[in-house]
């Protein structure tokens, strides 16, 4: 029995081991939720989080030294890892005295202990989730060659998954623990505390030297509200991915105002992935998991009724074009009823009109209703007029087939 072992009582020993069993119980659970009870994960987790996590497993096998040792190796690599310190002052306390919870420093607010356990819950949660086998997010739908990553924040697992664009099939390649916002998911008003669910993309970059400490390395704002959002009477803003201060490496899993908060580590190497303009980031409440060859039919049903959009207005036949466009249409203040008598309109004046497009994102939002966001380069050409943009339109599924809810410059 080494000296480490002999200077516990055997209660305390016993009482630490079962708060953390809690614990694992409790983060286990969130992996359980999605039908899936898998073996820990082949991916690697950032070398803290993979000791804490450690750790936390030597306490529940009662390997105390080894805990000990994976703890003060965490601290070594990062010193302001509050969680570390918290489970290495109750290794410490245990030799005394028997403890029955995670957490058991004096004078610390409930709240701050509250969060702590939280992301002792949450984070051992992420090493029992392994990306399932051969399925991908339903949401990446099409990727164009220009878009390298795509961004999936499953917000009920603190987890944000980086997948890589491999010849249009998304492929796996990380994922990050996060925090988002107090009050959870799904932003409605401006100061509600809470992260937005949809579809969003990276729109630039605000540095470390034109920020307070607080947001750590750097932020990348996303553009919530975006025009679904908008249309839904949504409202807020300064919605970014941020870093944390520079004496905090984490904080809990619902810690911020509604953005999305990785330890600065993560950000600097999420941010060489970044694409301003161009990345997208589809924010969950738990990600959905699909074949891909569900993926694949949902995209060619999706691209049929684009394409269908696109030949019709070629033709020129505007009542069998306007039947693209959904009873609630709207963009730039205009309903359907507005749009329809300008498309009759400009669509009179032409002999001909040709339209090609290129470069299609389309990707599905999340939720129980089919709505999906296409964006993608129309080159549209006619006999009195010519122009290239970036149109963006959103795509709802009414009565059984995908039509138009808005429309308009991306």
């Amino acid at each position: 029995m080494g000296a480490w072992t002999r200077r516990f009582q055997a209660g305390s020993r016993q009482s630490l081991a079962q708060a953390v069993v809690a614990i694992i119980v409790a983060g286990a659970s969130y992996a359980w939720s999605m039908g899936l009870t898998p073996p820990p994960p082949a991916r690697l987790l950032a070398a803290p989080e993979a000791m804490l996590v450690g750790a936390l497993l030597d306490i529940r096998d009662h390997k105390f030294s080894s805990a000990l040792k994976q703890i003060d190796n965490a601290l070594a690599a990062n010193p302001n890892f509050r969680l570390a310190q918290l489970v290495r002052g109750d290794l410490l306390l245990a030799r005394s005295r028997p403890i029955s919870n995670l957490g058991n420093a004096a004078d610390v607010p409930a709240e701050t202990m509250d969060g702590l356990r939280q992301e002792a819950r949450a984070r051992l949660a992420r090493y029992r989730i392994e990306p399932p086998a051969e399925l991908l997010p339903r949401y990446l739908l099409q990727l164009p060659e220009k878009q390298k990553y795509a961004l999936v924040l499953d917000s009920s697992k603190s987890t944000l998954f980086v997948f890589e664009n491999a010849s249009g099939t998304p492929r796996y390649v990380a994922d990050y623990y996060v925090t988002i916002g107090k009050n959870g998911f799904e932003k409605r008003r401006e100061g509600d505390k809470r992260t937005p669910l949809g579809v969003y993309h990276v729109t630039s970059k605000l540095p470390q030297n034109k920020l307070t400490d607080f947001y750590g390395s750097g932020a990348f704002p996303i553009n919530y509200p975006n025009e679904w959002d908008m249309m839904r009477g949504r409202d807020g803003y300064g919605i970014w991915l941020h870093g944390t201060p520079r004496d905090t490496y984490s904080r809990p899993p619902r810690a911020s105002d509604g953005c999305i908060v990785l330890a600065n580590d993560d950000l600097q190497t999420l941010e060489r992935k970044l694409q301003l303009g161009s990345t997208p980031v589809v924010i969950t409440d738990s990600v959905e998991w699909s074949k891909p060859d569900e993926i694949e039919a949902l995209k060619t049903d999706l691209t049929s009724a684009i394409e269908r959009w696109r030949r019709d207005w070629e033709g020129r036949n505007t009542d069998v074009y306007l039947r693209h466009y959904a009873k609630s249409f709207a963009a730039g203040g205009a309903n359907l009823a507005q749009w329809s008598a300008q498309k009759r309109q400009v669509n009179g004046s032409k002999t001909w009109i040709k339209v090609q497009l290129s470069g299609m994102s389309l990707l599905l939002y999340p939720g129980k209703q089919e709505l999906a966001v296409a964006t993608f380069e129309q080159d549209y050409a006619s006999s009195n007029l010519s122009n290239r943009m970036m149109k963006r339109q959103y795509w709802l599924k009414e009565d059984g087939k995908w039509r138009i809810v808005y429309e308009g410059a991306a």
